[in-house]
């Protein structure tokens, strides 16, 4: 049982140092996971919880009876008559189609669809339904009636699977059950409230793995993408970006920016260019610096700046990354900058902001 315990603590070190030398290098990976079958006779049910409250006052237990999240598992058809035919379907890496509703940023929505049943749901925008929380709400408020397991446990078509939420996920990204739908809360570590939250189902969140993740039995996968779905995603998922950041923008009261294609294909090309060399970085050994590599393009710009991330889950998963990074959340917020451009290849992220003259 000792040995067992140290190999554990092992374990976790090497986990946390990944995370910190990643933070220290570009925010590349804070997603990046440990994915590892499990080999105990039980499961550990650790709960972290704010202290001095009554557990039975607290959420977490049960699904809520109103709000968004009852959309999860439901038809389609139930999606199209409350908030009629989406702005954008796009494709992505999981097997289910985003359904983007993005004509108002109070309203930002993404429904998740696969096989006409909804799966997932990111919910960005302040005026809708995310009962039993709200968008804007300070996370102490959260923190004070609800209970947050450091580990969740899922039992799946006979296989078991566990995700283990280290301290940085619980301070920024944790992971709430709400009867058969879980919550992963996304919050703004510099304002100290919700920033947005994302509904999941059971598959979809084993087959996307946001944390560390401990499985006895099949581990849930999607088929790799060809190169023309790739291409799909990757469209989709830059104008995800781009949405997001304007609605982020409004929310702290700075101009949103335009669309630039000359910009857009320099940030693609950097992305592709870090992909295939394995090159992390915002210094391209080919290409040069973000200034080079726009002058070699001839865009006309007074000002320019550039936030680049890999291996994040998707589109909304990058942008609340760079929003918790000092750095990262002065260029998506700055108030000089006119245009973005943004390039996805794969799973590398690149922004590129420019004022123009």
């Amino acid at each position: 049982m000792a040995l067992r315990t140290l190999l554990r603590i092992m374990v976790l070190s090497a986990v946390f140092l990944t995370i910190g030398f990643y933070l220290g290098t570009n925010d590349k990976n804070p997603e990046k996971v440990l994915i590892k079958e499990d080999h105990t006779s039980e499961m550990d049910n650790t709960k972290t919880s704010a202290p001095e409250n009554n557990q039975n006052d607290k959420i977490g237990l049960d699904k809520p009876k109103e709000g968004l999240s009852l959309l999860i598992g439901k038809d389609i058809t139930q999606l199209e008559q409350d908030y009629g035919a989406p702005q954008r379907i796009d494709e992505t890496l999981y097997g289910y189609q985003w359904y983007i509703y993005n004509q108002n940023d109070q309203h930002y929505l993404q429904v998740g669809v696969q096989n006409n049943r909804i799966v997932t749901i990111f919910v960005l925008g302040e005026s809708l339904d995310v009962t039993p929380f709200e968008i804007g709400q300070p996370m102490e408020e959260i923190f004070n009636t609800a209970f947050f397991d450091t580990n969740i446990k899922i039992d799946l078509n006979g296989n078991s699977y566990r995700f283990e939420l280290n301290d940085t996920d619980l301070n920024l990204r944790p992971l709430i059950q709400l009867g058969d739908v879980y919550a992963q809360l996304y919050i703004d570590k510099f304002t100290g409230n919700l920033s947005s939250v994302r509904f999941l189902d059971a598959e979809t969140i084993i087959k996307q793995r946001p944390y560390e993740l401990v499985y006895r039995g099949d581990l849930l996968d999607t088929a790799a993408p060809s190169e023309e779905m790739w291409k799909t995603i990757e469209t989709g998922a830059q104008q995800e970006i781009f949405d997001i950041t304007n609605v982020l923008r409004k929310r702290y009261s700075v101009k949103t920016l335009k669309w630039d294609d000359a910009t857009a294909e320099v940030a693609y090309n950097h992305s592709k260019d870090m992909a295939e060399n394995n090159d992390f970085s915002h210094i391209s050994k080919k290409f040069g610096g973000l200034t080079d590599r726009l002058n070699k393009a001839e865009v006309e710009y007074q000002s320019a700046g550039e936030n680049i991330a890999a291996n994040y889950t998707d589109g909304p998963a990058v942008v609340e990354g760079w929003l918790n990074s000092k750095s990262h959340r002065e260029s998506l917020l700055n108030k000089d900058f006119t245009h973005l451009g943004v390039g996805v290849f794969q799973k590398y992220y690149t922004q590129n902001f420019i004022q123009k003259p």
